[in-house]
């Protein structure tokens, strides 16, 4: 099953509006942003887990990154509540599921096949950024970088009411609203939308009335040929 898989091109995906998608567990549903495979898939999704739901337990074999967007994400390393984001790098693996139900925004298949550093950075980690309640700045911009290799740089921000933020993208990008508005180019982005722009872009928006908080990635879409590849050769 393929979605979104021309990486050439500029896409949207108001996710807010889009149909949740029965995933073989019971409980758990998903929206596809991205996807290139079956079941095993390189994947970009956003995943819901009906409270009580879990998966059983699996194995990451090309990594597995997302970032909490509702609720609390639970395996058998804790609970990760809404702003933790987490690593778990290829051949690590888990029995994940939400007491309480969570809805999270995954990225499976996108990692350097050699990494295996664990990453699990709490839904607080200083005094702005990245916490659950949604504060703008003032004025300006405020970045938060959570990962960077030569392979990728992910980053969160958060965006003063209307400020401008204006990002090279010339190894492609990916951004996640978590929370306000982001205007770019004829597009209003809302909470949830995600929007991927290809290799050689670049990125002009402007926050909303009330600021904006989102997840950015940049670096990464020369890689994803090499990635689909070891999907298949699976």
């Amino acid at each position: 099953m393929n979605t979104n898989a021309d990486f050439s091109q500029r896409v949207v995906v108001h996710s807010q509006q889009q149909p949740w998608v029965a995933s073989p567990m019971p409980g758990v549903d998903r929206r596809p942003l991205d996807r290139v495979g079956d079941e095993v898939a390189r994947a970009t999704t956003i995943v819901r887990y009906a409270p009580g739901s879990e998966f059983s337990p699996h194995v990451h074999t090309g990594g597995e990154e997302f970032i909490v967007l509702e609720g609390v994400f639970q395996d058998q390393h804790g609970d990760f509540p809404a702003g933790s984001y987490v690593r778990n790098p290829p051949q690590s693996s888990h029995k994940p599921g939400s007491d309480e139900g969570c809805i999270i925004f995954v990225k499976l298949w996108q990692f350097n096949p050699d990494d295996r550093q664990h990453i699990n950075i709490p839904a607080r980690v200083d005094s702005t950024l990245v916490s659950n309640e949604f504060m703008p700045p003032a004025i300006g911009n405020v970045c938060k970088e959570l990962y960077r290799d030569e392979f990728e740089v992910v980053s969160v921000y958060e965006l003063a009411p209307n400020s401008v933020l204006e990002l090279g993208a010339a190894k492609g990008l990916e951004a996640l609203v978590l929370d306000g508005e982001f205007h770019e180019s004829s597009d209003t982005l809302e909470k949830h939308s995600w929007l991927r722009l290809p290799i050689g872009s670049s990125l002009h928006g402007r926050a909303g009335k009330k600021g904006a908080r989102m997840w950015i990635k940049t670096e990464h879409l020369p890689f994803v040929d090499e990635q689909i590849v070891r999907v298949k050769n699976t």
